[in-house]
């Protein structure tokens, strides 16, 4: 079989997606490989794909139960053998899976890294044809990545120790210059092919908020998101604990998850959320990672994360379907003060003595980039990809900041008394005494320093310690002043040229905030599920909950079945056979065989009882095709045209503010979408866009 054959054989996928047929068809050629690719956008099958096709075992390295368990609960339900070897294992089950394994009973077996050295499995490697070795979470064998784990280093010993060097594949999502090159160093990849798909997501949204009644906030959002699933990240055990009541009480499905909780309970929640049991989780970032749900709609971060790293990766578990989702992340001053807590009583007590400082100095300059994500006012996706190396041009237009609306400043004057203040302290001081010293304060601490008899004391005093501070975060992002990374950090004149100093021209944007219902109106995008009518809505729930039932038979997530996206496809194509099932995308032969035929006695059951009316609607906008102006009488029937076409008897019908009314009551009184819409005898893609436009949903 060719690639594609296979991708559709066992995927059930058409076609390949941005970069993954030349990754695959870099493996399969015996070259080793290097792939960053943001969160969803398929790396398991860039190596899954090809370790079908290579004579031998395919060795998957990953860092958690849950990812392991997952993958091959997913292989297994697409026809695939494959195992995994990990703690969560008798030593009896280990023997009985190793010994299938060396029989090429299973193609591919998940390993966590501290069974790589154990006897058992170095006597299995002996006796198996080890074709490839696949590195999962890369990153996590950089000191320099945000998840350095130890144990990753052995597998530089373990591949070593093979009797005949197997190609090498890593793949991460996460991953800066400094943190690719020891990827690729420490891995002792050998003339890897670097496949770099890109850091942009453009289905999420970002948003930052700088608010200071968070919990009001993620209540109100929260129930207004009811229906949807969400993670909600705290800094810390008390934090969740505190949002987890908050919302508890308040009758949200909610659950938590922090390292506090003993093993069951953490399992209980776990699987609650993923088996989509209960919408909302409430945790630390010791939940994720591995966690490949992906009907997540929404994550809020509840305080600000330590590093561009951490954030990427956490907020990158929203919309891994490819469908339209949020990333929110609040923010206030005292996160500052929990982060650097945090940072300064951080565990080193597995890096070694001489790095320490270096390592230090590397989260102290993480730390800056993630403050100034939250408080800068420039496009925020841009802000994201700048960080990870892409080149980018205009700014995105759908993300939070693109959609307020911003007053230029011209700060010039105020800018060059900040550089003669930092000139005057000699670089000595930080931004607590420059602060104070431009506002005029009369602190003892500035007497005893001496800084009350600058020329530049006061000279911002009409200004505000906040809009100074504002001011000092603009020039160190614009390179006129720099930050140092060490304990005691003070500012210093940037790496900007005295003519640049001279002539400079700064610009501190100022924002006044939009109508949120109008900022958030423009920055949406279409669901697929806009695409329905409520009889296809109503036809998705009906799907959704037939993959409930057997997911719970099986004891696997939802998603393992079909996913929300193959299940909407299922609505649109309507297939009646074997044949047509088939052309659905995500069903593959396996997963046709063992629940092909209970969807499509559903699908023909469901439209035996609700005859033929229309699915979806056939164009972007429902009134697309018809005239944009009635013309005169008896020149266009609009009830005849919707009865000819399957249409509901109300669509495209001109709104009054009656119905408008009536809909904010229905709405507010808890009734759903696809219900509203037969209520009103119109589509539900018009009743959705019409809530949105009165700001009742984004």
């Amino acid at each position: 079989m060719t690639t594609v054959e296979t991708l559709k054989k066992y995927f059930g996928y058409a076609s390949f997606r941005e970069g993954q047929e030349h990754i695959v068809n870099t493996i399969l050629s015996g070259r080793d490989a290097l792939a960053i690719m943001p969160t969803g956008a398929g790396k398991s099958i860039c190596y899954q794909l090809p370790a079908l096709m290579l004579p031998g075992i395919t060795i998957v390295i990953s860092p958690l139960i849950s990812l392991m368990q997952d993958q091959v609960k997913a292989l297994n339900a697409a026809g695939i053998r494959a195992a995994y070897i990990n703690s969560s294992l008798t030593e009896t089950q280990i023997t009985k899976a190793l010994n299938y394994a060396a029989q090429g009973v299973y193609k591919i077996v998940y390993v966590a890294p501290e069974r790589l050295e154990t006897w058992e499995f170095r006597q299995f490697v002996t006796k198996a044809e080890i074709s490839m070795v696949t590195v999962d979470e890369a990153h996590c064998i950089s000191q320099w990545g945000q998840d350095f784990r130890p144990s990753y280093l052995k597998i530089v010993d373990f591949v070593n120790g093979l009797e005949s060097r197997p190609i090498l594949s890593a793949f991460t999502a996460t991953a800066t210059e400094e943190v690719k090159e020891d990827i690729v160093c420490v891995l002792g990849l050998q003339n890897p092919e670097l496949v770099v798909t890109g850091f942009d997501r453009e289905n999420l949204y970002y948003r930052v908020e700088n608010i200071r009644k968070k919990d009001d906030f993620v209540v109100e959002y929260v129930e207004n998101h009811a229906e949807e699933s969400g993670i909600i990240y705290c800094a810390t055990r008390k934090n969740v604990d505190e949002v987890y009541e908050l919302l508890w009480k308040r009758g949200v499905p909610v659950v938590k998850y922090h390292a506090g909780m003993d093993t069951e309970a953490r399992k209980k929640s776990q699987e609650d959320f993923i088996y989509d049991r209960l919408p909302v989780i409430v945790a630390t970032n010791a939940f994720g990672m591995g966690i490949d749900k992906s009907n997540v709609r929404y994550v809020i971060h509840y305080n600000m994360p330590q590093s561009m790293e951490n954030y990427y990766q956490e907020a990158g578990r929203a919309g891994r379907d490819g469908e339209p989702s949020q990333c929110v992340l609040l923010f206030s001053a005292r996160d500052v003060m929990i982060d650097k807590f945090l940072l300064e009583h951080k565990d080193f007590s597995e890096i070694p003595p001489e790095d320490i400082e270096l390592i230090r100095q590397r989260d102290a300059r993480r730390f800056q980039i993630m403050e100034g994500y939250c408080q800068t006012t420039s496009c925020l996706r841009n802000y994201i990809l700048t960080y990870f190396g892409e080149k980018v041009t205009t700014p995105c237009d759908n993300c939070g900041n693109c959609h307020r609306e911003y007053h230029e400043v011209d700060m010039t004057a105020e800018a060059k008394a900040v550089l003669s203040c930092v000139c005057e302290t000699r670089g000595r001081y930080g931004q607590a005494v420059v602060v104070g010293t431009l506002s005029g304060a009369s602190w003892a601490r500035l007497k005893e320093l001496g800084t009350i008899h600058y020329k530049s004391y006061g000279s911002l005093k009409d200004l505000g310690e906040k809009e100074i501070k504002a001011l000092i975060r603009q020039m160190i992002l614009e390179g006129y002043l720099c930050q140092t990374e060490d304990q005691y950090s003070v500012l210093k004149i940037g790496n900007k040229t005295s003519s640049e100093l001279e002539n400079a021209l700064m610009l501190v944007k100022m924002y006044e905030e939009k109508e949120p219902s109008r900022r958030q109106q423009r920055g949406s995008r279409r669901r697929s599920t806009d695409m329905l009518t409520g009889e296809g809505f109503e036809l998705f729930e009906f799907l959704r909950g037939l993959r409930l039932e057997i997911a719970r038979e099986e004891a696997v997530p939802p998603y393992i079945i079909f996913s929300d996206k193959t299940l909407i496809d299922m609505c649109v194509k309507l297939p009646g056979d074997r044949g047509t099932m088939l052309d659905v995308s995500g069903v593959g032969q396996a997963k046709y065989e063992k629940y092909g035929q209970r969807f499509l006695t559903a699908i023909r059951e469901y439209r035996e009882e609700h005859g033929d009316r229309e699915i979806c609607e056939t164009a972007e906008e429902e009134n697309a095709g018809l005239p944009e102006t009635e013309p005169q009488k008896g020149a266009f029937d609009r009830t005849e045209y919707n009865r000819a076409h399957n249409r509901p008897a109300g669509a495209g019908r001109t709104w009054d503010a009656a119905e408008d009314e009536e809909l904010k009551r229905e709405f507010d009184s808890g009734m759903k979408i696809a219900e509203i819409a037969r209520q009103h005898d119109r589509t539900y893609g018009a009743i959705q866009a019409r809530l949105k436009k009165q700001g009742l949903v984004e």
